[in-house]
Formats: C-alpha cells, sequence, structure tokens
C-alpha cells in the first residue's frame, strides 16, 4: 500500500525572528553533521551552537541561567520557556507563501518552522489568467515562496512569476523562491537546431521578475545553477539523503546502487557513499550502472548492465521518473542478471501517463519517492509506492538561510 513515512528525526530547538522559538524536525544522516543523532545530545548541542553570539544578537536580554542549565552545551530550553522570550525581528522578520503547485509540502515546512503560511489568494480570473494578491503587510520582510513548477507546469510557473512580482512591488526585502521540482529543467542544452534551452529561459524569468535567491532539490543537472547570474545564488539541496536512512534500515544484502544511464553515475555514487558512511553494517557497497540506446523519448531500444549484481540487492538511484519505462526495463535486466530483489529511489514523481500503472506492475520490489510533487489517488493506491517527506530538509535550509548561515554545512 501506498505509504507516506515519517524519517527519524532529531528535535531542535531553534530561535527564529518572528517573536518565538519553533520546533524543527529533519532527516538524520551522516551527510548532515547538526542533524545526524536522535539523542537528547544531539538537540542540547544543536541548541547550544545557536546560541553563538551571532544568533544571540537576535535576542531582547536573554539570561543564560533561565535556560534551566548551567552549562552551555546543556543549554535546552521548553516550549514553555521559550515562548517566555520575546526575539526582535531580524532581517525584517520571515514569511512564507505558497502558490497551488504543492500546498501539502508548503503547509508541513511552514509548520515545522512555526509559522503560517502568508494569506494570499492565487486564483483564477473568468477568464482564465492568474489572479495573485497578498492579503498582509510583506514590506522590509524575508519572503519564501514554495512552488514546484511541476504538472500542470505551465499553470504552476504562471503563478509564481506573478507571486513573485507581487512580493516584489509589495517592498519585500528579499525573495527566496523554493523549487522542489524545477519544470523544464530537461531542456537544458541544444540537442538538434532551432530548439530553445528552456531551463536558462526559466532562470532568465525568475531573474526578470526580482528574485534574490533560489533553493531547489536535485535539480536535473547541475549547469542548472550556472543559468542564474552571480547575484541569485542557487542551493541545490541533495535529496537522496532523504532516502539512505529509509534504505539503510531495510536489510539489504549485498547491496549494489546502480544508475540508470551514464549522466546518472554521480547522483549514484553520492547514495553510495552516504549508505557507507551511515551503515557500516551493510558491508561493501556495490556500484553498477545501466548503458541505454534510445530511439525516441520515452522508449529505450536496449540495456547493457556495467557491473555485477548477481544475488545481491539493489537500489536504482535517479533523479526523477517520469513515464517509468526506463525504470521498469531496467528493473528487468536486473533481475535478469540475477539481482535478488530490486528498489529504487528517484526524488521527483512525475509519473506520466502509464508510469504509475508500470510500476505497479514492474518486478521491482519498492519504488521510493520524495514528496516535491503532490501525489494523486492513484499514486495513494499503488502498493508499490513509498512516499518519504522532504519538507524537513528544506525547513532546516530555509532557517539557515534567514538566520545568515551555512547551507553547505548541512551537507558535511
Amino acid at each position: 500500500m501506498f505509504r507516506t513515512v515519517a524519517q527519524r528525526v532529531a528535535l531542535v530547538s531553534v530561535p527564529l525572528a518572528v517573536g518565538h522559538f519553533y520546533t524543527s524536525s529533519s532527516p538524520s544522516s551522516s551527510n548532515y553533521a547538526l542533524l545526524n543523532s536522535s539523542s537528547t545530545n544531539a538537540t542540547r548541542g544543536v541548541f547550544a551552537a545557536l546560541r553563538s553570539s551571532e544568533n544571540l544578537a537576535m535576542c531582547d536580554a536573554v539570561d543564560p541561567e533561565k535556560f534551566g542549565t548551567k552549562g552551555e552545551d546543556d543549554a535546552v530550553m521548553s516550549e514553555q520557556e521559550a515562548k517566555a522570550y520575546k526575539i526582535r525581528k531580524h532581517n525584517g522578520g520571515m514569511k512564507i507563501f505558497s502558490g497551488n503547485g504543492n500546498m501539502a509540502l508548503a503547509s508541513e515546512i511552514s509548520k515545522l518552522l512555526g509559522l503560517n503560511l502568508g494569506k494570499a489568494t492565487v486564483g483564477r480570473f473568468a477568464d482564465g489568467e492568474v489572479n495573485v494578491m497578498v492579503h498582509e503587510n510583506v514590506r522590509g520582510k524575508d519572503v519564501y515562496v514554495i512552488q514546484p513548477t511541476c504538472p500542470p507546469v505551465n499553470e504552476n510557473l504562471m503563478e509564481l512569476l506573478l507571486m513573485v512580482s507581487t512580493l516584489r512591488r509589495a517592498s519585500a526585502r528579499r525573495i527566496t523562491v523554493v523549487l522542489p521540482y524545477y519544470g523544464y529543467a530537461r531542456q537544458d542544452r541544444k540537442m538538434q537546431a532551432r530548439v530553445p534551452i528552456s531551463a536558462a529561459d526559466v532562470a532568465r524569468l525568475l531573474e526578470a521578475m526580482g528574485i534574490d535567491r533560489v533553493v531547489a532539490v536535485d535539480l536535473h543537472c547541475g549547469q542548472i545553477q550556472g543559468f542564474f547570474g552571480p547575484r541569485v545564488p542557487v542551493d541545490n539541496l541533495d535529496g537522496g539523503i532523504v532516502g539512505i536512512n529509509y534504505f539503510g534500515d531495510k536489510d539489504l544484502h549485498n547491496p549494489v546502487i546502480v544508475s540508470p544511464d551514464a549522466g546518472g553515475v554521480y547522483r549514484a555514487k553520492k547514495f553510495k557513499e552516504g549508505l557507507s558512511s551511515k551503515f557500516d553494517g551493510l558491508g561493501d557497497i556495490g556500484l553498477a550502472m545501466i548503458i541505454k540506446q534510445r530511439a525516441r523519448a520515452g522508449t529505450v531500444d536496449s540495456m547493457d548492465l556495467v557491473g555485477d549484481v548477481d544475488g545481491c540487492d539493489v537500489v536504482i538511484v535517479d533523479d526523477m521518473i517520469d513515464t517509468a519505462g526506463t525504470l521498469c526495463k531496467a528493473a528487468d535486466v536486473l533481475r535478469d542478471k540475477g539481482a535478488r530483489r530490486v528498489f529504487a529511489f528517484a526524488s521527483h514523481a512525475l509519473l506520466s501517463g502509464p508510469g504509475n500503472d508500470r510500476i505497479a506492475n514492474s518486478s521491482m520490489e519498492e519504488c521510493v519517492v520524495l514528496n516535491t510533487i503532490p501525489t494523486t489517488p492513484q499514486r495513494q493506491a499503488n502498493e508499490k509506492l513509498t512516499e518519504l517527506s522532504v519538507a524537513p530538509l528544506l525547513a532546516q535550509a530555509i532557517f539557515n538561510i534567514h538566520a545568515k548561515k551555512s547551507i553547505s554545512a548541512l551537507f558535511k
């Protein structure tokens, strides 16, 4: 049965510059130094780190003795104690808005940050044009707009552009676009004459509307970060680490991580290294690759395996699943080569056309995806599909940006 799986998390009490503290949860992984333990000590250590001079500058007369402990390392506040302190607004405060692209994910992120979603109307006029109206003051605020440009991609993209334009004209101090899924990403270069580079054109549209920063999850190709100018930094978060804990608990036998094509080898290698460093008991983890000959989009003529999977549990790692034709054929090839069980992990589950049915009828044991794209009743009915939440990762990234903390530190 379709499952939404809650990740093991460490509760971290963190001061937000919006008048209160919040409790956030984030996925544990060896790649996240601040978030890799569920113990009380981890909570205390992170909270102590956040009470540095930089963060205490946000507080009005915080008395260390009132934190309930004597040592800096044991600085833990209860929720009741935290609410007793006034945290003055830092950099104008934080606001989070969302279009209709993935309201459930945006609500989950805002809840983790201890905030309510900003009040706004994103609807349609009678003739189908997008109607955007923000119902609260954003002047001088640090604003985050959460909107994947997933199908219907053009509707969601236009909503995003007009939301950014509205917020910029309303004098928001900084606008960060959070793109759990970046539409048009596969058109990243000219493969033939007289075609657009749509991934770059979308970046130009967003820049023209006045964005200041982009936070994305598993961009289809890294060079998309370069399509934005130097005034718009892009944080490309690795969604793969959300799945590392999940597969680490699957009791994998002689695990092998497989890339479905040559372009995804680096992604598969990172997943393998993360799994190895986090779960020593898995032993040596192998790496393999599938070489495919594609006649046209969505159709693969032949596949060859580079590597050995005989008697192994295999995890195919990719960034997205569209029609699932390549993925399901790869699973068949791996089973034919002697794989014991075949799993798949991908950040973005588009599942266009027959994609969902193909997975349901495939030779895969399980297909694990993130909730970067909103789910559907058909996906929920798919017994082979498991959904993990990327909200804790995005919430932590948003807080780090707001608090002027490192994003790369999350992955060390």
